[in-house]
């Protein structure tokens, strides 16, 4: 049987937030279990970054952990949620290049900690974050 119009309208939008509550939620827990062991984790973050040459590696560490928990409730409670993907792109883009790039593309089995997860992740938010923009006129 078919799906008219609406039922297919219904099941493309309750799809997409299935994606957008999952994204949410990983990224929740990503940012939940750093805030959660703050040393050594975030420190340890935050140190590393200035290893790389990030000035004020700490607080650049400690603003993505409290990023990583405050942007996933926007993207629960649908507000400012392309503001919030967007930031969220720019923060995973960032480790793919800086920490998954250099151990290649599988995750695990062929490789490991490579970049495949942050890709599905950019394409899931760059999904919802499309999705969520403001039309233009």
């Amino acid at each position: 049987m078919l799906l008219g119009p609406r039922a297919h309208s219904d099941r493309v939008g309750f799809s997409l937030s299935i994606v957008r509550i999952a994204l949410a939620i990983l990224l929740f827990t990503h940012g939940a279990f750093r805030a959660s062991h703050w040393d050594p984790y975030v420190t340890g973050f935050g140190e590393w970054l200035g290893s790389i040459g990030f000035p004020y590696g700490f607080y650049w560490a400690a603003a993505v952990t409290i990023y990583e928990l405050i942007a996933p409730w926007f993207l629960l409670t649908r507000r400012f949620v392309t503001l919030a993907c967007l930031g969220h792109i720019v923060i995973v883009a960032l480790g793919m290049v800086l920490v998954h790039y250099p151990d290649g593309w599988f995750v695990v089995g062929a490789g490991r900690n490579g970049m495949e997860y942050s890709v599905m992740l950019l394409a899931g938010l760059v999904a919802v974050a499309w999705a969520y923009a403001p039309r233009m006129s």
